[in-house]
Order: C-alpha cells, then sequence, then structure tokens
C-alpha cells in the first residue's frame, strides 16, 4: 500500500522546526530529545567494527527511543550461543545500501536476511516486532527504518502491517524521489548534520508530529 505522507511534512519550514526542536540540547548540554542520540550513540551501530554483531550500545540506543530490553533478552543478543545466527545474518545485510536504492525482494522483503533477522530476533523473549525493528534500524539506520505505534498512526498503516519497510522504499523512490530530496533540504535547513540519515530525519519528523496532534 501507498505510505500516506501527512500534509504538514510538506511543509519544509515546519518539518525544520520539528527537526530542530528534536536535535537542539537543553541549556546544560543534555538532549532534549534522548532519541536524538539513537544514531550517534557510541559513533553509530554500523560502525565497520561492530556493525555485524550487537553492543551494549545498541541496547542503550534502542532505550533512548522509549524501548527497554529486559536483561534476559540483551544477554541473548550480547552473549549468544553459537548457534545464534545474528552476526551471520547482519553480515548478509549491505551496509551502505539506502533503502530508495534497495532491491525489495533481495534487501528488506519476506525471505531477505533483514526480514529472516527480524522474525528471528521476536522469537527471543521480551522482544517484540517494534523492539526488533529498532535494534535493525540502528544497526543498518539507512537501510531500516524505526516504526513505532506513533508512526504507524501518522502514516495510517493498517493494524497488521508487514509491508512499512517495502511502502517507505516506494515512497522515497516515486516522482523521482522527490520524498527523498524534501528529506535532504530540509534536513540541511534544519541544521542537525548529515550524518542524521534521511530514513531517520522522516521517523522523526513523523513522530513528533504525531504527538503534537495527539495534544
Amino acid at each position: 500500500m501507498t505510505l500516506k505522507i501527512p500534509e504538514a511534512l510538506w511543509d519544509r519550514s515546519y518539518l525544520a522546526d520539528l527537526l530542530r526542536r528534536y536535535w537542539k540540547p537543553l541549556p546544560d548540554g543534555t538532549p532534549a530529545y534522548t532519541g536524538s542520540r539513537f544514531e550517534r550513540l557510541a559513533g553509530g551501530g554500523d560502525r565497520p567494527e561492530t556493525a555485524n554483531h550487537f553492543t551494549p550500545a545498541d541496547i542503550i540506543a534502542v532505550a533512548t527511543l522509549s524501548v527497554d530490553i529486559p536483561a534476559r533478552a540483551a544477554l541473548n543478543l550480547l552473549e549468544p550461543a553459537g548457534h545464534a545466527p545474528y552476526t551471520s545474518l547482519l553480515a548478509q545485510i549491505p551496509l551502505d545500501l539506502d533503502l530508495a536504492a534497495a532491491d525489495d525482494e533481495r534487501h528488506i522483503a519476506e525471505g531477505s536476511p533483514a526480514w529472516t533477522l527480524w522474525r528471528t530476533l521476536r522469537e527471543v523473549d521480551g522482544i517484540g516486532p517494534i523492539t526488533a525493528g529498532k535494534l535493525l534500524a540502528r544497526k543498518r539506520p539507512h537501510l531500516l527504518p524505526v516504526y513505532d505505534a506513533v508512526i504507524k498512526r501518522v502514516f495510517e498503516r493498517p493494524a497488521t502491517d508487514l509491508t512499512f519497510w517495502s511502502d517507505a522504499r516506494h515512497a522515497l523512490r516515486a516522482d523521482d524521489h522527490r520524498l527523498a530530496t524534501h528529506l535532504e533540504d530540509t534536513r540541511t535547513l534544519a541544521g542537525i548534520g548529515n550524518d542524521i540519515g534521511i530514513l531517520r530525519t522522516l521517523d522523526t519528523a513523523a513522530w513528533l508530529h504525531g504527538k503534537n496532534a495527539h495534544r
């Protein structure tokens, strides 16, 4: 299905204001929103030396997005038994691939390494679909977007949503990459730094917009 982008998120000034508000630190230097550290914490989850295994920093990064991973589940991620496939699956997910450039079947559809890892993580007691998705977004921030209940509501997703990655890819590619270009231009206008990917730009703006609308 089509990713329904709220009209307000096409307003560059409004979108830039949301981004500035999210990434601007408080006067004492601490983050106004802990999620502003999600992508940058400890140099990012996709650093070459840690890209193919989960680290304590990944657990903390996910916590900045209001998701708590129970201790037993965290140990499962950090100290997997020999048969745990996390590393081998992560190694099969391209490190420098943007979602807009991805091939649906090979990279994000059911049966792909990313999809298989998402399903595998969900089998860990204490890790649900939202948490699994945020872990994957931490490890591959340019390929796999953050998703939660607020983003689901803002984009008017179905109750059972198994095509968000694919629909986000289609939205970024549509109309000669209009959405991707809009996000890049607004990120520059907001001055949050080009190291913040356009997927993170999109999900953050959608999340704050959803919070504003809810209030």
